[in-house]
């Protein structure tokens, strides 16, 4: 059996057998405390001529239960390939690292004088110097291609236009107004684990001090443009973008009106960066989502459209736009793929692009003019590149490590690691070994899982098993790693790991994505159960009379339609589950869930136009049947599956005497983020498992 070793040298992404020396060295498996203490290195970022390389560096305060993030450079032109050497002060929290384009200074946000603002700091080290003093927090910045001003984000009134200071005072006195009551007439009234105070993330442009003080003022740029930008909750600063000369810029943005919640219509829309005159909707014809805009040259406009308005899941595809005609058109049509991020290579014929393929992540070059599509950069997921000077800067993450920096792979390069993998920074953990595998899953059609070794796998024993069910549902458990959901955490106890991706998962084509909307319960559980039969057949070591079922979010869902619906996944019946945020009345999902879209995407309507779809795989109708023990767990702060829902499904299990538990977090969201929430999640999980399955 060759099994992919989960355990990676410094200076190169290799294959090793299962039974290497480095695993046979290790003394114990991943721990929850491991996970969410080990050091996490991100946002590569190359200076003008490709010579220079900044990475953010974030490091866990445990007993504190916080993190801070530090910048790092290193010169990828020396000699002697030193590590990294840090570039930000000791006490620095920062972000968002971004080289000036002469490549003298690197700008950040950082909250050192109280609120979140703009940084700058030479290459050659020194004092961060503070470049911005708003009265609002900075969320994210662009700078000019002169460099001379930025394009930044915050969240603000727009009826306060450019006095960033109202937005304020408004919030201070509605802080110090004895009464705390709030009226709203229109969703969203909260989105993801926040309430709608009114404000709208706005983009400004602000000239950039000289010699004097930090800047204060700043223009509102797209008053017309009544939206978040970027969107909530997760958009960011990439979702505008400035124009080569500098005179206006380009953003995405989706109409905040009372269509907002079930719409997913984001328009691209060019606007003066003086803040003069009306912003053109370069994109008005496709009511379904387009963003990511980056310039090719001054005419040129390269970005990523979906098709069909109201799904989230749907295919983006690479778009580019004449601006001086308005004439656009598909680059790769035929590539079933969904684009994720753009960069633009040097000479404007190639465009390098992540994408999920087949349970990866590769980094993709997409040629232009031809359309042609080759994977470059591969075994594993790909997150961050970036491109300058004829380097190539990237992230990749695997089933054996976290996101590691490396430089090269392109115009003949070698990769070369700049920051270490996860073995390299525990060095007496073993990483359980993994496999993809394949079966014929729902209409005959090929279904891919994973399977991951127990850290301390020996030939000839049997191992009970952790079989991870993923969320999205549009999602994937591919060759990546996670910090909540990561098999390797199981492994670590002593269990060995599967993995389906049933229809509906992402990276192997729209169609295969498509299978899952309005049969949450049938097409996806058959591939599960086809899944589970294959893996046992396939690998001996699986102990199928010892198993647990575990997923989150729509994984969550999928935990509490099996309690009613597969009771026997070999000899016996699943010895335990566990629920996390997972969905438990679908109808009463379709009016407490904020973004509607989703649900009515998902089950073809409204729960008043197609209450038959909502009912069709509603776990609440089969709670009559459940009879095995379960773990729910829910946060307060969770609006997208509200706790209500989590709350339900321990209450179908109490009142019917099932063994059951439920973890109750009041401060966390659909994830959980905090250090020690973390290892007491994991904590609870594997303590229930050992009481189930032993180890």
């Amino acid at each position: 059996m060759n099994l992919r070793q989960a355990v990676l040298p410094v200076l190169i992404a290799l294959v090793l057998p299962a039974m290497s020396p480095l695993a046979v060295a290790a003394t114990r498996g991943l721990q929850p405390k491991d996970l969410a203490t080990l050091d996490r290195w991100s946002s590569p970022v190359l200076s003008p001529d490709g010579r220079l390389l900044v990475v953010a560096k974030r490091e866990v305060d445990f007993d504190g239960n916080k993190a801070a993030t530090s910048l790092w450079l290193e010169n990828l032109v020396a000699r002697d390939a030193a590590p990294p050497v840090r570039l930000t002060p000791e006490g620095w929290n920062v972000n968002s690292p971004v080289f000036s384009p002469d490549g003298g200074v690197v700008y950040f946000l950082s909250g050192k004088s109280g609120s979140s603002q703009l940084y700058s700091i030479p290459v050659d080290g020194g004092t961060p110097r503070q470049l911005t003093d708003f009265p609002v927090d900075v969320g994210g910045f662009q700078v000019s291609p002169d460099g001379q001003r930025i394009a930044f984000n915050a969240e603000a009134f727009i009826d306060c236009g450019s006095d960033l200071a109202c937005t304020g005072k408004r919030l201070k006195a509605e802080a110090d107004s004895p009464a705390t009551g709030v009226v709203y007439d229109r969703m969203f009234v909260r989105h993801w684990d926040a309430w709608n105070d009114g404000r709208l993330n706005r983009v400004f442009v602000a000239t950039l001090p000289g010699d004097g003080a930090a800047v204060s003022t700043a223009t509102a740029i797209a008053s017309d443009v009544v939206a978040d930008i970027p969107s909530r909750p997760f958009g960011d600063s990439s979702e505008y973008t400035w124009a080569p000369d500098g005179q206006s810029l380009v953003l995405s943005a989706r109409t905040a009106d009372r269509t907002e919640p079930w719409s997913t219509n984001f328009d691209l829309y060019r606007v003066s960066a003086d803040g003069s005159g009306a912003a053109e909707n370069l994109t008005a014809g496709n009511p379904a989502w387009d963003t990511g805009a980056v310039f090719g040259d001054a005419n040129t406009l390269y970005y990523r459209a979906m098709k069909r308005p109201g799904f989230e899941a749907d295919r983006f595809g690479l778009m580019a736009m004449d601006l001086a005609t308005g004439e656009r058109r598909e680059i790769a049509p035929g590539w079933d793929r969904s684009a994720g991020s753009v960069v633009v290579s040097e000479d404007g014929e190639t465009l390098y692009v992540t994408a999920q393929d087949t349970g990866e992540h590769p980094l993709f070059a997409v040629h232009v003019d031809s359309g042609g599509v080759t994977e470059i950069i591969g075994d594993g997921s790909i997150g961050s590149v970036s491109l300058a000077g004829g380097t190539l800067a990237f992230t990749r993450a695997t089933l054996a490590s976290g996101a590691q920096v490396f430089v090269g792979g392109i115009n003949g390069a070698p990769e070369r690691a700049i920051t270490p993998s996860a073995a390299d920074m525990l060095p007496e953990v073993g990483f359980g070994a993994f496999e993809q595998f394949t079966f014929n899953g729902w209409n005959n059609e090929t279904v891919h899982g994973y399977v991951v070794k127990p850290w301390n796998y020996e030939e000839g024993r049997k191992y009970p098993v952790a079989f991870l069910i993923h969320g999205g549902p549009q999602g994937s458990f591919g060759n990546g790693w996670s910090y909540r959901w990561n098999p390797q955490t199981y492994a670590g106890q002593g269990y060995a790991v599967v993995m389906i991706d049933f229809h509906g998962s992402t990276g192997y084509g729209q169609a295969f994505t498509d299978a899952i909307s309005q049969h949450w319960g049938d097409r996806p559980l058959e591939d599960l159960q086809k899944g589970w039969k294959a893996a046992l057949r396939k690998y001996q070591f699986l102990d199928g009379g010892n198993a647990c079922a575990l997923g989150a979010s729509y994984g969550g869902y999928m935990v509490n339609w099996i309690a009613g619906n597969w009771h026997t996944p070999a000899s016996g019946a699943w010895k335990c589950l566990v629920n996390h945020d997972g969905v438990f009345d679908t109808r009463m999902m379709g009016f407490v869930t904020e973004e509607l879209w989703f649900t009515e995407w998902e089950n073809g309507g409204t729960p008043w136009t197609a209450p038959q779809n909502y009912e069709q795989f509603n776990p609440s109708r089969h709670v009559d049947k459940w009879r095995v023990p379960m773990l729910v767990v829910h946060g307060e702060q969770d609006f997208r599956i509200p706790v209500s829902q989590g709350l339900a499904a321990f209450t179908a299990l109490q009142r019917q005497g099932i063994k059951s538990k439920f973890l109750y977090f009041p401060d966390e969201n659909h994830w959980v983020l905090k250090p020690h929430n973390s290892v007491l999640w994991h904590e609870t999980v594997n303590d229930w498992l050992q009481q189930h399955l032993g180890q």
